[in-house]
This record gives C-alpha cells, sequence and structure tokens, in this order.
C-alpha cells in the first residue's frame, strides 16, 4: 500500500478507493452475500396463501431450459422476464428455495438501475440515500405483500410479479425524484421500462405515466425521453427478428384483455378500499400541502394562464403535492388491476423529498405533514415487516410438510396441526368425492377462500406428491414412461418434479375463467400428442372441469386410467396400445 508524506493513504491506494465507495453500495453488496449464501442452502419456509403460484415460475423455467419461447410455445399470464430470471437461478442456485429464488433473483433486475441513483443521493445526504435504501431492501428481499389473506403465519406465493412490479417502479421513482444526469435518467428509463415491458404490461403502463410526469414536470429532457423510447423500440425489434416473441407477446396481452373486460369503476373502489389506510393518509397529506402551498400554487396557475406554455405549466406540475396526487392516482390504476403486492411502495422517494423539506414549514403545519407522510409511508412497510417476524419465529414451531418425492418444491414447513388438517382434508377427498363433485357441478367451491387456505395448500403439496408416486408405480408396472405431462390444474408441478416434457401450446397459470384462451388447432394438436393427461380428484373442483371442458376435443381418444383415488390419468392411445 503506497503512503503519502503524510502518512495517509494515497487517493489512488486500495484502502483510499474503498473508503470512497457509497456505504448504501457496501449495503447492498452484504445484501447480495447474504442471498447467494441461502440460495445455496436447502432451506424451508411456512406454506402460506396460493403457495402454489410458485409452480407457475416453475414450470415457466422448466419450460424455458427446454428450449421453449413463452408467448411463442406457450400462454403465460405475464412476460416472460420472471421465467428467464428464475431459469438463470436454477442453473446456479439449483438447490434454492423456490419462492426465495424467484423474489430474490429480480435483483438483477432491480440493482443496476438503482447503484448509481442511491450512489448519488448518498454524496448529498447519507441518511437520506441509507433510509431510502433500507425499505427497498425490505420489499425486495422479503416474499410477503401487503395485504393479508391468511390468520396463520407463512409466506406469500400470488402475487409475485405484482411485488416485482413496484420494487422496479420503486427503483424508477427515486431516479425521478431525485436524479439530475440526464445520462443516468436515460440508462434507469429505458432499462426499467423495457424490464416492466418484460414483466407486466400494467407495470409498463404506470412507468410509462411516472416517466410523462416527470417530463411534465421538466425532470426529463425531451431528447431523454425519445432516446429511452428509441432503446426500448430497439431491444423490441431485437427480440422479434430473433424469437417472434414481441408479436406474440402482444396477441397473448390483447386475448387476456379479451378475457378480462369489466367496468374500470369497480375495480378502483375495490383497490381504494383494499388500501385504504395507505390512500387515504395520502391524500389527506395532499390536502395538508395544497393549503400549505395555496398562494404559490394560484400564483403558478395565473402564470400559466397568462403566458401558456410548458416552462409555466413545468413550473405548476413540479411541486411536492402534485408529485404525490399524481404518483397516488398512478398507484391507484396499477392496483386496480391487482389482487396482491406491495401496494404505493413507490411512493417513499416522494415521501422522502416531502419530511426533509417539511422543517421549513411553521411548526403546526410541519407537525401535520410529517405526520401524515408517516402514516402513507409506514403501514406497508410495518405490515411486511411484521408479518416477516410472525413468519420466522413461528418457523421455532413448524415441522416439514411430508412430501420428500417433491423435490424443491416440497421445501415447506407448517405447523402439525395444519399439516394435520391437510391430511384430514386428504382423507375426505378420498372418502366423499361425491360432496366435492355437487359443489363442483353448482360452480362453488368448498370455501369462498379454498385457494388461500394454508390448510388447502399443503393438500395440495400432499396431493402432488400422491400424483407423483401414482405416475411412478404406474410406469413400474406397465413398463410405460411418459414424455410429457399435463395436469388439468392452476400449476402443472409434473414435467419440473419428473424431469420429463410440458406440451407446447398450453396455457401456464391455467386460471380457465382469466387466463385460458379458447384453444386453437396447435394448441388441441399439442394436448393430443401428449402422453398423459391429469384430472385431479382431490378436491374436484369447477376450475378443474372447466379446464378438462376446454381441452376435451383433444382429449376424445385418450384412454382414463385409475392411477389413484386423487387422479385419473388420460394416456395418449397409443402408449395403451403398446402395452
Amino acid at each position: 500500500m503506497s503512503i503519502d508524506v503524510q502518512g495517509r493513504a494515497s487517493p489512488h491506494s486500495t484502502p483510499a478507493i474503498v473508503a470512497r465507495l457509497p456505504v448504501t453500495w457496501g449495503l447492498i453488496a452484504l445484501a447480495c452475500a447474504i442471498v447467494a449464501i441461502l440460495l445455496s442452502l436447502p432451506l424451508h419456509l411456512p406454506v402460506g396463501p396460493m403457495y402454489w403460484d410458485v409452480v407457475v415460475y416453475l414450470d415457466g423455467a422448466q419450460r424455458v431450459l427446454a428450449g421453449q419461447i413463452p408467448s411463442v410455445d406457450f400462454f403465460a399470464p405475464v412476460g416472460p422476464i420472471g421465467y428467464w430470471l428464475m431459469a438463470l437461478g436454477e442453473l446456479i442456485f439449483p438447490r434454492g428455495q423456490p419462492l426465495l429464488l424467484v423474489q430474490w433473483m429480480f435483483l438483477l433486475v432491480t440493482l443496476p438501475p438503482l447503484l448509481p441513483v442511491i450512489a448519488a443521493i448518498e454524496r448529498q445526504s447519507r441518511a437520506r440515500a441509507v433510509g431510502l435504501l433500507l425499505p427497498f431492501l425490505v420489499f425486495q428481499l422479503v416474499p410477503i405483500n401487503v395485504e393479508q389473506y391468511a390468520n396463520f403465519p407463512g409466506v406469500d406465493g400470488y402475487g409475485i410479479y405484482n411485488r416485482q412490479v413496484t420494487e422496479l417502479l420503486y427503483v424508477l421513482a427515486a431516479a425521478l425524484v431525485f436524479e439530475r444526469r440526464q445520462s443516468v435518467l436515460l440508462f434507469v428509463i429505458a432499462w426499467s421500462c423495457t424490464a416492466l415491458f418484460l414483466l407486466k404490461i400494467t407495470g409498463f403502463a404506470a412507468a410509462g405515466l411516472l416517466c410523462a410526469f416527470a417530463f411534465a414536470a421538466g425532470r426529463v429532457r425531451l431528447g431523454v425521453a425519445l432516446a429511452a423510447l428509441a432503446v426500448l423500440a430497439g431491444v423490441l425489434a431485437g427480440l422479434e427478428l430473433t424469437t417472434g416473441f414481441v408479436r406474440a407477446y402482444v396477441t397473448d396481452i390483447l386475448s387476456l384483455l379479451g378475457m378480462n373486460e369489466g367496468l374500470l369503476l369497480p375495480r378502483f373502489l375495490q383497490a381504494a378500499s383494499m388500501h385504504f389506510g395507505i390512500l387515504g393518509s395520502g391524500l389527506l397529506l395532499v390536502a395538508a400541502l395544497a393549503t400549505v402551498d395555496a398562494r404559490l400554487l394560484r400564483e403558478d396557475a395565473a402564470r400559466v394562464l397568462d403566458r401558456p406554455g410548458l416552462p409555466a405549466i413545468a413550473a405548476l406540475i413540479d411541486r411536492d403535492v402534485v408529485w404525490l396526487a399524481a404518483f397516488l392516482a398512478i398507484g391507484l390504476f396499477f392496483e386496480s388491476q391487482n389482487t396482491g403486492g406491495q401496494a404505493f411502495i413507490f411512493l417513499w422517494p416522494v415521501l422522502f423529498v416531502i419530511v426533509a423539506r417539511a422543517p421549513r414549514l411553521p411548526a403546526l403545519p410541519m407537525i401535520v405533514v410529517v405526520g401524515l407522510a408517516a402514516a402513507t409511508a409506514l403501514p406497508p412497510l410495518v405490515n411486511v415487516l411484521h408479518r416477516t417476524m410472525r413468519a420466522a419465529v413461528g418457523e421455532l414451531k413448524t415441522v416439514p410438510v411430508p412430501v420428500a418425492s417433491l423435490g424443491r418444491l416440497g421445501s415447506a414447513n407448517q405447523k402439525p396441526e395444519i399439516i394435520d388438517g391437510a391430511q384430514a382434508l386428504m382423507a375426505s377427498y378420498r372418502q366423499f368425492p361425491e360432496m366435492y363433485q355437487s359443489f363442483a357441478d353448482g360452480h362453488r367451491l368448498p370455501g369462498y377462500f379454498l385457494y388461500a387456505d394454508i390448510e388447502f395448500q399443503v393438500a395440495w403439496l400432499l396431493a402432488t406428491q400422491d400424483g407423483v408416486e401414482a405416475i411412478r408405480a404406474y410406469e413400474a408396472r406397465t413398463g410405460t414412461h411418459f414424455g410429457t405431462i399435463l395436469s388439468l390444474n392452476f400449476v402443472n408441478p409434473f414435467p419440473t418434479i419428473l424431469r420429463r416434457e410440458a406440451p407446447r401450446r398450453v396455457a401456464i397459470g391455467a386460471d380457465p375463467y382469466r387466463a385460458v384462451p379458447p384453444p386453437n388447432a396447435a394448441t388441441l394438436a399439442a394436448v393430443e400428442a401428449t402422453d398423459l393427461v391429469l384430472y385431479p380428484r382431490c378436491p374436484i373442483t369447477t376450475a378443474n372441469m372447466r379446464l378438462r371442458e376446454i381441452y376435451a376435443p383433444a382429449l376424445a381418444d385418450h384412454v382414463s386410467v385409475e392411477l389413484s383415488p386423487c387422479w385419473t390419468g388420460l394416456v395418449r392411445p397409443g402408449l395403451i396400445a403398446a402395452n
């Protein structure tokens, strides 16, 4: 190490360079190291609501590793980036717990745009940078949603892509609020918007609205906006020319829009009611800021009327109260399309600015503004931390779910009494199929929140193991080998577990009422060529019945075999004839 004549480290020495690195980068490096270690271990997580959603990513990743292209070779409920990242994660961390893997691989998307922004913020205020980074790391690292669908502690399998959208919007919002270097803004906007287009189209729309507002406020120059659009167009053009993905993806989006048509007002009202604590406090804060800035707002509005033009409009818009109102509206728009996630977390950068400027106000307005800002920002963070601590402490009383045949999908725990209840459910499914058939015939579930029920999710794992063992037993008994397997269920874990192929053209995350389009000739041909199509009966549900109806034209010649009381196998006739 070189030392200068005063005995201090040279500014070009390694210790001096390290000392100048942002503290926030050190925290990020530490978080990444912990993530890498944990993904290398065979961890178990407590089963939570809709845990089976993670199978959508396992299925998608398995298809990607087999050479399939999302939207081109299979119908997906969202964009491809999650499946690409999951496939990469499975190559790097083959022992990683699936839900942690899909959650943490998204760091590869959020960290590149975050690093230059957070470093610039730290140069101005280390406390502000750390204050922005720590909530982001909590939201990014914890597979927990703001909404709570179960009373028992557990992790959330549902809303994964909604969480990822808001985490990336958090980074984009931080850049739009704090960053002034147009080159950095170009990188962050282009990166974030491209990733969001490939993640979920409503997230891309929300990002577009955020960027449009920042442009109107004078934060983003026209050249930067056009360059970001050019980068996005270039990436998409490259994907289309090499894979044909973009056209197929847009077709899938239009199909999903057609299947999910509905009035916007009820969706906005539902989102507002679900997140009223955040939205209500935010609107009160907007009112308080508007009251404080009333005179200045009137003056800016008068200038717009006197001398209409972009500078006058930007001066009016570029105020904390307008930023907050715009972000609240965009957040409500995004949440109106969702049923779970980390709602409104991208308000944090705006709220940080508001709190930082609050000391300039008189005492009473300052107290009101800071209090309302805290009431808007803290509920998501406190809720996620609370549920995380409950899940961590609850782990002390959990035992592994007895599903060793499921591989990494079975790396799940729950309380013994819940596992006992799930086993009792399995016995009920087997002994009283007529009862569950009657529910399905009446287009009802045995319980309104059946899929969110933790006992059901544990029972589904038990039923899946039953299916795996039944397939292996049938193959051993008959000498058959099923090369392709499809389950007429929301998810299809069997190709991943048994290391087989999944049929092309079909939908993954198969909600027959919202995410399975009418099959075309190619889809029906792929299903007809599938070696084994599984019909689950533990329990019989109206959704599974509907999936069987959708694919019925392709299954007319398949031969029905009883694999177990929980599973009927529809076997390709050529395999039956060969045995």
